[in-house]
């Protein structure tokens, strides 16, 4: 298997997928606009259903707080609102009608999660509040929405920024939206947080993970085809990429359960050049394995 074989966001489904555990119960939302739905929605949704498709067969997807298991081959576009029609209709084992229901978030029945903002720092947090004081901002956003819940109360958080900029990888956040690792653990636990916390940043150049003395973001693998230079002046704070190693490439195996099965309509993860997926490829896909 080559990078020529497959697509960037194939390869950040797969090494996702390849970190959940059978039993676990992964929750995600629905984010509206390109990149965003594609990060925040498609691909974590991909890589629950391929994890449930191979190692993890008892993994539960709790999507957009209610609908649990729906079946993604009867999809033909992402939902773009919590009660779009299409999610509605989509078949599912079962969905919640109250809550707190099957699970619930403030129980600490949600393993892990996906989240992200238009900031993340050097500790975690993240932002999705405002741009600049909070008082007077220069940008207001959507707000916290959920964002302290899944910081906290979750057993681990991916915290997936679809943009890898210096201005959305900051040194630290205009406001906390959702709170990482300010101390390292210790700090953590200094403010009452004993559960949960980011395990992984994921942008379209590497994956971070955390320190857990510092708290400190470090790079531990950029994606094939990313030059490491470009990752250190595209952060915000200091990183150090001398000694990181690739993002791992799928296998051909991996490749046609992804494709055949998980997401056989391309609606998850766009498929191909022209496909109008809003991020770069790592390179021309040449055919389905």
């Amino acid at each position: 298997m080559s990078a020529n074989d497959c697509t960037l966001e194939e390869i950040i489904t797969i090494t996702l997928a390849r970190r959940f555990r059978d039993g676990e119960v992964g929750f995600t939302g629905l984010a509206t606009g390109g990149a965003a739905a594609l990060y925040i929605t498609g691909i974590p949704l991909a890589a629950m259903e391929f994890a449930r498709h191979t190692h993890a067969p008892n993994l539960t997807i709790l999507l957009a707080g209610w609908c649990i298991n729906p079946d993604f081959s009867a999809l033909r576009a992402l939902p773009t609102a919590e009660f779009d029609t299409r999610l509605q209709d989509l078949p599912c084992e079962a969905q919640m009608q109250s809550y707190p229901g099957h699970y619930a978030v403030r129980r600490g029945d949600v393993d892990f999660g996906f989240g992200s903002g238009v900031q993340v720092d050097r500790q975690g947090n993240i932002n999705s509040t405002c741009i600049g004081d909070y008082r007077r901002p220069d940008v207001r956003l959507v707000g916290s929405i959920l964002l302290p819940e899944h910081m906290t109360c979750f057993g681990r958080e991916y915290l997936m920024m679809p943009h890898h900029q210096a201005r959305s990888l900051v040194g630290q956040v205009d406001y906390v939206s959702g709170v990482g690792y300010p101390g390292g653990r210790d700090g953590r636990r200094a403010l009452g947080l004993n559960h949960g916390g980011p395990e992984w940043i994921v942008t379209p150049k590497c994956i971070f993970a955390f320190d857990d003395i510092s708290g400190h973001a470090r790079v531990v693998s950029i994606h094939p085809g990313i030059d490491p230079d470009d990752v250190r002046r595209s952060t915000g704070f200091p990183v150090s990429v001398a000694d990181a190693p690739v993002t791992p490439l799928p296998t051909r195996e991996e490749l046609a359960i992804l494709r055949r099965r998980v997401d056989p309509h391309h609606v998850l993860i766009p498929h191909g050049r022209g496909s109008g997926s809003p991020t770069a490829y790592c390179a021309t896909t040449r055919g389905t394995p």
